[in-house]
């Protein structure tokens, strides 16, 4: 499948095409649901049934809505944007209460996978940010045949779990100490390595 955008008439017409802003108020309406593996998944669907699906995935804190101007611009172009509640939010729901509750990068990768199972997608370009990135970096990476493409805007890619715990040189530890470093065994031993760097860069 191809993914082409096509520009609006009135473009290719040379005459003025920007659409007006979406107020803040505007939802993506109506949500639909469907069993995709352990999860009943709300989702946001737009555009031409036969058109070429695009995966739209929002991150943390957020929800579907960080989308409510791009999945109409899509849809008004041909494309069939598709935009899930990931697990954890909104109306998504876990099909069995005894299913353990996860936030691990292969299970969001999964959901999106899971999800395109349930709707007959076969391929997709797959688009996201924050969580919603990490998701579609891991179901580009273990399932390539199914991507089309792939858009990851943030800093939350595939993790080297295996490596986690090792320090890097302080200089690239920086973007980890404003949420939780000291508070793990990884910043324990980046301190005992190198006490001096990271004293002096703090």
């Amino acid at each position: 499948m191809e993914l082409t955008l096509t520009q609006p008439a009135s473009e290719q017409t040379g005459q003025s095409a920007t659409p007006p802003r979406a107020p803040s108020s505007q939802r993506l309406e109506p949500l639909r649901h469907v069993p995709a593996g352990v999860l009943d998944i709300a989702y946001y669907e737009a555009g031409p049934a036969d058109g070429p699906v695009v995966m739209l995935m929002h991150g943390f804190p957020y929800d579907i809505h960080s989308y409510v101007d791009v999945a109409p611009m899509l849809a008004a172009r041909g494309c069939r944007p598709i935009v899930p509640y990931m697990r954890g939010y909104g109306p998504t729901r876990f099909r069995d209460t005894a299913v353990p509750r996860s936030g691990e990068q292969a299970a969001v990768g999964a959901d999106l996978v899971a999800l395109m199972d349930a709707l007959g997608v076969q391929r997709a370009v797959f688009a996201g940010y924050d969580w919603g990135g990490r998701a579609a970096c891991v179901a580009a990476a273990l399932w390539p045949e199914r991507c089309v493409g792939l858009v990851s805007v943030n800093g939350y890619l595939i993790q080297d779990i295996a490596r986690a715990m090792v320090p890097a040189k302080p200089e690239r530890e920086v973007p980890l100490w404003y949420q939780y470093y000291f508070q793990l065994e990884r910043g324990r031993a980046g301190l005992s390595a190198d006490r001096r760097g990271i004293a002096r860069i703090l």
